[in-house]
């Protein structure tokens, strides 16, 4: 109701996490009638929701990591050996939330013992669980505006992986390779798939697709919704290789908001 009453003539959505990105908040704005910026209420949720959407990625074909989900429900009654087994999934692998961000409560586990430590301290704090393949290779981000794919960045981090240290701190130092380092015919196909991901969940905006580059296959590992606009994040400084300075990728932002998103 305070929103409301501020009578904003649009919302420049810079929320991140839980209610910020997952549709929660759009749904106030389209009830209130605000215009906003990025995407609309169930391409958020969808989006947010990691077991979903990458549901929706194999159903039409993009390649995803072999996985499998848990919720609460399920933590005490699976056998973890049988559901690796069973989805096809080598160590090392991921255990991560289901809907966070930011690379929150991420953690790599070389063998069956730091898995389930991981597993108890996990399922303690989170409601839903994703297990999948680590896939190593190459990091590629590729940025995109209006359903269109802008380009491609490569990162190399100096820390296990591009965890939340690495995505925020500029201690970390993180190599940022702009234009990635792959061919052209590559560079070209990775952008394609960022287009079809974003329309198989009819994104708006500006979005954020993260892959892994592996034994020349790329792996599409989520879609973000809500990518960073700080001085170390990754779209603007695509779009400022490709002559969008932040100025015009803001202002872009703000023209292209709406309700009913």
């Amino acid at each position: 109701m305070k929103l409301k009453k501020k009578n904003p003539d649009i919302i420049f959505n810079a929320l991140h996490g839980k209610d910020g990105e997952d549709g929660k908040i759009q749904s106030y704005f389209e009830h209130f009638r605000i215009p906003y910026t990025h995407s609309g209420v169930v391409s958020s949720m969808i989006a947010m929701d990691k077991n979903l959407s990458k549901k929706l990625f194999i159903k039409n074909k993009v390649r995803t990591p072999n996985y499998f989900f848990l919720n609460s429900k399920n933590y005490n009654n699976f056998n973890i050996q049988k559901m690796i087994k069973k989805n096809n999934l080598n160590f090392p692998i991921v255990i991560k939330p289901n809907d966070e961000g930011s690379s929150i409560g991420v953690k790599i586990c070389k063998n069956l013992k730091l898995l389930k430590n991981e597993f108890e301290k996990g399922k303690k704090i989170y409601s839903n669980l994703i297990f999948e393949n680590y896939i190593p290779g190459q990091e590629i981000q590729v940025a995109v505006m209006g359903g269109k794919s802008i380009g491609a960045i490569e990162l190399k981090p100096k820390r296990k992986f591009y965890d939340y240290n690495a995505k925020y701190k500029k201690s970390a130092k993180t190599l940022h390779i702009m234009p990635a380092s792959i061919s052209q015919k590559k560079y070209t196909e990775v952008l394609k798939i960022s287009e079809k991901a974003n329309k198989i969940l009819k994104c708006k905006g500006i979005t954020r697709c993260d892959f892994r580059f592996y034994k020349n296959k790329f792996f599409l590992l989520e879609v973000n919704t809500q990518p960073g606009m700080t001085s170390l994040s990754l779209v603007p400084e695509i779009a400022k290789y490709y002559k969008i300075s932040f100025t015009k990728l803001v202002n872009w932002m703000i023209k292209d908001s709406s309700i009913n998103r």
